[in-house]
């Protein structure tokens, strides 16, 4: 018998090859693409890794002129599959002709489903009567393939028509959206605007959080600290009072201090601090987010990590261990693994008995993800340790005692004033050990009673104001789009970067530009449907629902085109408006500063014959104030002036790291690095 087995990328294929045949398969060239193949006296098996998706949706060719077609005509147009990679196609279809049975293995989810099925497709163009299986598995490891492929499923149908759904929707909504804004605003080619399902009530909750930070007006307060010292150890503390808003007050207080102050109450208290839960998707990225690993990053790590059969599949909402799992298998695989792991492992197998904690979210899909297999710290670079060992550690976590933390509290009287000292220490290290990044700071007190005296050292008046709201953090950011059911698992991190590609926001914490804002506030004022979390989370639990059989992907489809209407009647009867927001918000982003010398903007140009950019007056010619800029990279100006020479800095963004400059090129700080 012939078999041919589709799996969605080549190195899935080489792996899952290797493990069939024991490491005997051959490497062949069908059309310059790589196939495995392998056999016995029974038969011959060919594998094939596709590219990802083979196939696209899109409009017919009569709908994509953007100056013919009005943008509203898209919501209702037929939509068409297209081949992306037609090469793979071709050698998908020449194997197929060949097999007596396929074997689909691509990733169990809507989007691995869907691959397959639109491989099953394309196959049976050719091969109608051919039988198609599916190898369901969470881990290329040679045990869990090897029971995959043991038994054997039917294709999931349900699972595709909700990937499907997703990618239909996503395209009546993000080109109609797109071609009306990038219409209104005459932002055409490269420079269109992007709108989408899922990215545009993201981009909102950013550009709000920043409106919030701009309104906000800081109140001055002050507050009094105070360092007491007892047998020569010295301990901070603040009046009980944490903020004054009159400083007259304070002074007040300050004022009646005197040299001595008397221990007036001693509170102790333990906390068992339960260990973490096991990693989904959006817990692990937040947490390599915390390690300073952007999202997509470490995305990208944890995808190569589980091809080389060193983690569990990554894009997993689940966080309980089913039954299953194989919890002390994997402790005893890691108990020979790097000395900064193997002692941990020993430790936890010598446990009477392993409990894993829970987590809130179960499914059936997918296991949290853990590690699978083996790796030392020589094996693997930096990054990729970095991601391999807070999978393994958080896997420990999970299986660690409670961790036990004293916190202490001690009022000191000075004066009839009450100056409260916090402190905190680890009585038991439980988890902490296992998983460092979850550990508790300490604050270290002296051991006092009731009654001690102390010496006041010194007592200060600090001046403050309040604060705005922090900036969303890619960690936070992914965590709230969790909680407000924007987006996926395996979405989330590529919308945000998504956002950062289109240039509507910068940095980390992340920063929107003024086009980023301009579009959001023009979203926000006359479609607030695609403004707001409610309708695409609305539309994301109709698409569990066909995954899960209870509706039809031709109806939610339809659902969502209505909705579509509803939000273009509304752009379309402001659409003066919205263009004139979006553009003022384009060039708000070409406005680096004020001019030293006449006090017009400074606005970055590009020269009508050079084609070159720079950063001239808009006083000219009256004012020929200019500066050059680099000519490679997008300039986004930053609102803020050099320290050094009071000149406007710009933040360059190019394929390397982003880097910020004052655009003076006088200013002494460029002397000093020269």
């Amino acid at each position: 018998m012939r078999e041919l087995i589709v799996c969605e990328k080549n190195n899935a294929a080489k792996r899952i090859t290797h493990i069939l045949s024991a490491g005997k398969a051959r490497m062949e060239k069908v059309y310059n693409l790589p196939v495995y193949v392998f056999g016995d006296g029974k038969g011959e098996t060919r594998c094939l890794g596709l590219r990802g998706h083979i196939l696209k949706v899109d409009f017919p060719i009569q709908y994509q002129d953007w100056e013919k077609v009005e943008p509203v005509k898209l919501i209702d147009a037929p939509i068409v599959k297209v081949p992306i990679h037609k090469s793979v196609v071709k050698v998908l279809q020449k194997l197929a002709k060949e097999a007596d049975f396929i074997i689909i293995g691509t990733d169990f989810d809507r989007e691995g489903e869907l691959i397959g099925v639109d491989a099953v497709n394309k196959i049976k163009e050719v091969n109608p009567d051919v039988r198609v299986r599916r190898a369901r598995f969470s881990a290329l490891t040679e045990s869990e393939i090897k029971r995959a492929f043991s038994k054997l499923e039917d294709l999931y149908m349900d699972l595709a028509q909700a990937g499907e759904a997703r990618q239909d929707i996503d395209l009546v909504w993000g080109a109609t959206l797109t071609r009306f804004l990038s219409l209104a605003s005459r932002r055409l080619w490269k420079q269109f605007l992007s709108v989408g399902r899922v990215q545009s009530p993201t981009l909102c909750l950013i550009a709000e959080r920043e409106r919030e930070r701009q309104a906000f007006i800081p109140k001055p307060y002050w507050q009094i600290k105070a360092l007491f010292e007892r047998e020569g150890e010295r301990f901070a503390a603040s009046h009980k009072t944490d903020k004054f808003w009159e400083k007259e007050e304070a002074e007040g207080v300050l004022s009646k201090l005197d040299g001595i102050g008397r221990i007036a109450e001693v509170n102790r208290t333990r906390r068992h601090l339960a260990p973490p839960t096991p990693f989904n998707t959006t817990a692990f990225l937040s947490a390599a987010a915390s390690l300073g690993i952007s999202l997509s990053s470490a995305m990208r790590t944890a995808e190569n990590l589980y091809m080389e059969g060193l983690i569990s599949y990554p894009r997993v909402d689940n966080t309980v261990y089913p039954p299953s799992l194989d919890i002390k298998g994997i402790l005893r695989l890691l108990a020979n693994g790097d000395p900064d792991i193997k002692g941990l492992a020993t430790e936890l197998l010598g446990l009477d008995k392993l409990v894993p904690t829970r987590g809130a979210k179960e499914a059936t899909d997918h296991p949290p993800i853990h590690p699978t297999g083996l790796a030392k710290k020589t094996d693997l670079s930096p990054r990729d340790w970095k991601i391999y060992e807070l999978i393994c550690r958080r896997f420990l976590g999970t299986l660690a005692p409670q961790a036990v933390v004293e916190n202490v509290r001690v009022d000191v009287n000075v004066g009839g004033e009450i100056f409260i000292a916090r402190g905190a220490s680890v009585v038991e290290e439980g988890w902490f050990r296992f998983y460092p990044y979850g550990r508790r700071r300490e604050e270290k007190i002296p051991h006092l009673q009731q009654g001690d005296e102390v010496k006041l050292v010194k007592s200060t008046l600090e001046e403050k104001e309040t604060q705005p709201p922090p900036r969303y953090t890619q960690g936070r950011l992914i965590l709230k789009m969790e909680e407000l059911e924007l987006g996926t698992k395996a979405t989330r991190h590529e919308i945000i970067k998504n956002l950062y590609d289109r240039r509507y926001i910068h940095g980390e914490p992340i920063v929107p530009t003024e086009m980023g804002l301009s579009v959001a506030e023009a979203l926000g004022r006359y479609a607030r449907e695609i403004s707001t979390p409610e309708m695409t989370a609305s539309l994301e639990k109709d698409m569990d629902a066909i995954a899960e059989g209870r509706v039809s992907r031709e109806a939610v489809v339809g659902r969502s085109r209505d909705m579509l209407v509803g939000v273009m009647l509304a752009l379309e009867k402001n659409k003066k408006e919205v263009a004139s927001e979006i553009r003022e918000g384009i060039r708000g982003d070409r406005v680096v500063g004020k001019c030293p010398r006449c006090g017009r903007e400074l606005r970055i140009i590009r020269a009508k014959k050079t084609r070159k950019r720079f950063v001239g007056c808009a006083g000219y010619p009256a004012c020929s104030t200019s500066y050059p800029l680099p000519q490679y990279g997008e300039v986004i100006a930053l609102g803020e002036t050099c320290e050094a020479c009071g000149a406007p800095r710009v933040k360059v963004l190019s394929r390397s790291k982003p880097w910020i400059l004052c655009i003076d090129p006088g200013c002494p700080t460029k002397q000093k690095r020269e």
